[in-house]
This record gives structure tokens, C-alpha cells and sequence, in this order.
């Protein structure tokens, strides 16, 4: 069967010199007769796997020394509770922005562990626009701010990062995560799950300052402790090794393809393409303000909803497979990642436009 070109959310699409590679791999990895989910993570073979994977994404991201990189389990909805564990310190409260589903979670967890001022909210517009950088104003005793740069259901991004002086700046960056270059010592701690632009599910990567790592709350969980999990190489406990190691080889694949200032200019392209498409039809609407739209996670709506199911049905049957939008907005969506390659997004507009014809 001929693979379909997958524009999930995620898990989401993964390039296919990598599936390759992994299947490759899959009955003996390196000449060791065991496939790599067979292995003991504290073995010198696993070890390997999990050291290169590190430095890999060190050098994608241009990540400082002063940086802890961690390898965890959970998903970034574990995260929620993690930062406020190990950040509050002897702070009261923390500065949070209110730009989407994921925001919005946070901000819920966050509230179990200290006091969230919400200092942007943009739900009242239907998270379709985003707060402009001098309408911000943060509380200098905040223990840190947290927001999402780019927010998956309601496809919007952040053109900028927010300037927070000293107070730790914390993001969720689970469905932008090398998609292009970004300036890592503006950041206190970086989270993403795994399964949009990394890997497959099952692994989070948290890149955190080491001067805020040893200052977990009392009773804070192991697991959810940074010291204790950078202290243990990311192997307090089973790390999910296969995840880990899928997560290596795009790293990999993303250093052969030339980096993540190559991958920008791929992904802005490819945005700029469908976005064009639909602005460019009556027949097509993307409700998101223009000067915030996601690169990642492109929503659209047709004019008339009753043809929803034909056009998935259609689309479908063309290999384009998971447009259909988040159950809370409805409409369509079109997630497309790093491994999305451009002949899929050509495709997709093609599509829309043959069918936009048909039924327009």
C-alpha cells in the first residue's frame, strides 16, 4: 500500500528515510543480534544511542553549556505540573499568557501549585489573534512566565518572543520545535512532546538552565524533580529508550537536510503555499489574524460546513489523510511538520483547488 501523505496533528507524520532506517534496524541494531527495544538502558550500546541523540540536538538548537538537556517520559502535559514544582522557589505567584487549548491547560495545573496571573488572555476572540510584544507588561517577582509559541488547535504563533528581563521565560514548544533556528539562552526552560516535530510518542524533551535546576518543592515527586532526572542522565527510572532512539535518527536526518535555518525557509514555503490558496478562493477562510499565523498547524474552513465529510471523504480517497479539524473548532486542519514534504502540501492545494471547482 502507498503511503498517504498525513497531516495529523500528532502523532504526526515522520520522514520516511527515518522509518527506513528504523525498520532497517529494527531485528539487529549495530551488528548486537537485539533490536534497540531490547536493550538495557544502562548498557554501553544504549548509552551510545541516548549520547549522540544529546549532542545532536545540542548542535541543531544551538543549545549553551550551561544548559540541562533531558530525555523524560509523561508528555508535556506533565510539564504543567513540573514547572511550578521546580521553579516557584519562595515566589508567590507566576505570569502565564492565555493564547489557546494548551495554554489554557497549563494555566489549570499551574494553578494547583501557586497563584497564575494571567497577564494575556485572547480566548474572548476565539484564540485567533495574539497579544502585540508592548502590550505586555510581567511582574518582575513572578517566579517565571509561561507561554505556548505556537498553539496547535487554533493554529496561531507568536512572531516574536516575549522580553521578560530577568524572570525565567518558560515555553511550550511541543508543535514548533525545530521548525527553525531559535535563541535558547532567551529561555528558561523549553518543553515539547515528541510527537509532532521529534519523534514518536512517548518522549519529552525539556531543555532547562542549570541555575534553576535543585530547587524543587517539598514533596515534589521524583520524577517530576529536574535534579533528579538530570542527575540521573535522564534515567531515574526505564527511560522510553525506542522513543529516544527514533527521536536520534531525526535528529540525524534533520543534520543531513541541512539544519534548522535549511528547515525554515522549507516550512515557511510551505505555509506560504497553502495559506495562499486559501486566501486566494471565496470558497476557503482562515479566521486567524494574518500577522500570527502558525507555520505548523494551518485551520481552515470551507463555506459551507455541510460539505465537510465530502471533502474528508475525497481527500481521503486522494492520500491526504487526518485534515479534519480539532473536535473543538471544527473544519480542517492541516498540520505540516518537518517531515511533511513540500509534494505533499502541492498536493493538498491541488486538491483544494480541483474540488473548490466542483463544488464552489
Amino acid at each position: 500500500m502507498a503511503r498517504v501523505f498525513n497531516f495529523s496533528a500528532g502523532p504526526a507524520m515522520l520522514p520516511a528515510e527515518v522509518l527506513e532506517r528504523a525498520r532497517e534496524e529494527m531485528l539487529d541494531w549495530n551488528g548486537t543480534g537485539m533490536s534497540v527495544m531490547e536493550m538495557s538502558h544502562r548498557g554501553k550500546d544504549f548509552v551510545s544511542i541516548a549520547e549522540k541523540a544529546e549532542a545532536d540536538l545540542r548542535e541543531l538548537m544551538n543549545i549553551p553549556s550551561n544548559y540541562k538537556l533531558l530525555f523524560l517520559q509523561g508528555g508535556a502535559s506533565s510539564q504543567f505540573a513540573a514547572v511550578p514544582l521546580n521553579l516557584k522557589r519562595d515566589k508567590v505567584s507566576a505570569d502565564y499568557l492565555n493564547t489557546g487549548h494548551w495554554s489554557e491547560k497549563a494555566i489549570k495545573e499551574g494553578k494547583r501549585f501557586l497563584n497564575v496571573n494571567v497577564v494575556a488572555d485572547t480566548k474572548p476572540g476565539n484564540y485567533t489573534s495574539l497579544p502585540k510584544a508592548d502590550e505586555l507588561s510581567f511582574d518582575p517577582n513572578a517566579a517565571y512566565v509561561h507561554y505556548t509559541p505556537n498553539e496547535t488547535i487554533a493554529g496561531v504563533e507568536f512572531p516574536y518572543i516575549p522580553e521578560t528581563g530577568e524572570v525565567p521565560l518558560v515555553a511550550d514548544m511541543s508543535s514548533t520545535i525545530l521548525s527553525r533556528p531559535v535563541d535558547v539562552s532567551r529561555f528558561g526552560v523549553i518543553y515539547a512532546g515528541a510527537q509532532k516535530n521529534i519523534g514518536p510518542a512517548g518522549l519529552t524533551v525539556v531543555i532547562i538552565r542549570e541555575d534553576l535546576i535543585g530547587h524543587a518543592q517539598p514533596g515534589t515527586p521524583a520524577m517530576l524533580d529536574y535534579k533528579s532526572q538530570a542527575d540521573n542522565h535522564s534515567m531515574y527510572n526505564t527511560p522510553p529508550t525506542y522513543s529516544w532512539y527514533m527521536a536520534g535518527l531525526v535528529f540525524e536526518w534533520l543534520k543531513e537536510k541541512g539544519g534548522l535555518s535549511a528547515m525554515a525557509e522549507i516550512n515557511e514555503r510551505k505555509a506560504k503555499k497553502l495559506y495562499a490558496a486559501i486566501d486566494g478562493s471565496d470558497f476557503y477562510h482562515n479566521p486567524v489574524d494574518p500577522t500570527c499565523r502558525s507555520w505548523m498547524n494551518v485551520p481552515f474552513k470551507l463555506k459551507d460546513d455541510a460539505l465537510d465529510k465530502t471533502f474528508l471523504a475525497e481527500a481521503n480517497e486522494a492520500g491526504l489523510s487526518t485534515l479534519a479539524g480539532h473536535r473543538s473548532v471544527g473544519g480542517m486542519r492541516a498540520s505540516i511538520y518537518n517531515a511533511m514534504p513540500e509534494a505533499g502540501v502541492d498536493a493538498l492545494v491541488d486538491f483544494m483547488n480541483d474540488f473548490a471547482r466542483r463544488y464552489g
